[in-house]
């Protein structure tokens, strides 16, 4: 399990980081024609075609081990890009994946089972900007930089892999901040916006006029509010229930004026609470934190769990304030753990204002893939119904 490691790892590791980093050149762009600038590509062995030792977390105990593998011949395409892991030096990532890998196994791996995985490589923005642009240093520039790869990667992927299938965007903290970037310039006033099934822009703020639905990050693409539909966006930024964002906090609130942070909850697209469908990686806890024991009956027998309504959730607006309230289900004759991990620690110190950040995707996995699979389904019998017209 050391491999999933890095993108827990990386905010606990933040402090060493807080000095200005290197003034050296970036790395030089990558090649999208070259398969080593991918991090995952469809028909080959790479972090996204690992099977996924799993072992449902039941209230009694564990379940016996079981394999999420990648589908044979999946319709859909998935093109992600990963969230802040990066522990190099200076303000823009190399390509070499030491974190980058594992952040890949953890968040979209299991999408495969649904989609042919794509994950380009991409000179993000390090950790090291964190403290400099939490202390106000400008690193819009940084910022440029990583765009240009990721839209260079989708222009490739567009023009040399996707011919005509429908796709899936996928994007975590980092990621969603370039995919909605992405999406606002490069696909929802395009052609390829109709073959878009869905974009999951989670972790980071997709604002929304307050009480609508589109409007403020992107002009065209709304929020999805029913099961099945198709070219809408999936947005969220988990924090507990009992500590939502305050005014200061970084995540879970919107910038602009009238506008909110948009939430849309996976396994409840109409509104209100469900349960959510969970995939955690078994190892880690709470860095910072206590040690997650994840059942009084003994230790995990394997890397991930699959943790079915574990935890509820529920999308709550307060003003700018937009975010996925996360509720606990304890139970004291329940096995399974009352406490779950997710919240961001720069070295010893809780950062509220981030929620339960890490955990954003894990959380709600199962819900996430399902959504993709009910996307699928309506997209390819509404596209068969046009053929037979």
């Amino acid at each position: 399990m050391k491999l999933l490691l890095p993108i827990f790892l990386c905010f606990a590791a933040a402090p060493a980081l807080a000095q200005p980093a290197s003034a050296a050149p970036a790395p030089a762009a990558p090649d999208y024609a070259s398969e080593a600038s991918w991090l995952c590509l469809p028909g080959r062995a790479d972090a996204c075609a690992l099977p996924l030792p799993t072992a449902d977390l039941n209230p009694g105990g564990y379940g016996p081990v079981g394999r999420s593998v990648p589908a044979a011949d999946p319709p859909i395409d998935c093109f992600y890009i990963y969230p802040t892991v990066s522990r190099d030096p200076g303000m823009n990532s190399d390509l070499a994946p030491l974190e980058e890998g594992p952040t890949a196994v953890a968040q979209l791996a299991r999408f495969a089972s649904v989609c042919r995985t794509f994950a380009p490589l991409y000179r993000q923005v390090t950790l090291g900007a964190i403290p400099l642009a939490l202390a106000g240093q400008d690193v819009s520039a940084y910022f440029n930089l990583a765009y240009g790869d990721v839209r260079a990667a989708w222009r490739y992927y567009l023009d040399h892999y996707n011919n005509g299938r429908p796709f899936v965007l996928i994007g975590h903290s980092q990621g969603t901040i370039h995919l909605t970037r992405l999406l606002a310039e490069e696909i929802e006033t395009r052609p390829a916006a109709a073959r878009m099934l869905s974009a999951l822009l989670i972790g980071y703020a997709v604002e929304v006029p307050e009480g609508g639905v589109v409007g403020g990050s992107l002009q065209r693409t709304p929020l999805c509010t029913r099961a099945g539909q198709t070219g809408c966006v999936v947005t969220y930024m988990s924090f507990r229930a009992a500590g939502p964002p305050g005014e200061g906090a970084l995540m879970g609130r919107a910038v602009g004026a009238g506008m909110t942070a948009g939430c849309v909850n996976p396994a409840a697209l109409g509104g209100g609470s469900a349960p959510l469908d969970s995939y955690v990686p078994s190892a880690v806890g709470q860095f910072g934190g206590p040690t997650i024991t994840w059942s009084t009956t003994g230790p995990a027998p394997a890397p991930f769990l699959h943790v079915n309504g574990l935890v509820s959730a529920e999308c709550r607006h307060d003003g700018k304030s937009g975010y996925l309230a996360i509720t606990v289900n304890a139970d004291p004759n329940d096995a399974r753990t009352d406490e779950i991990p997710g919240d961001v620690y720069f070295g010893p110190q809780l950062i509220p204002g981030w929620g339960l950040h890490i955990a954003d995707i894990s959380l709600a996995q199962g819900d996430l893939i399902r959504l993709v699979a009910a996307q699928r389904d309506a997209f390819l019998s509404a596209a068969r119904a046009r053929r037979s017209e």
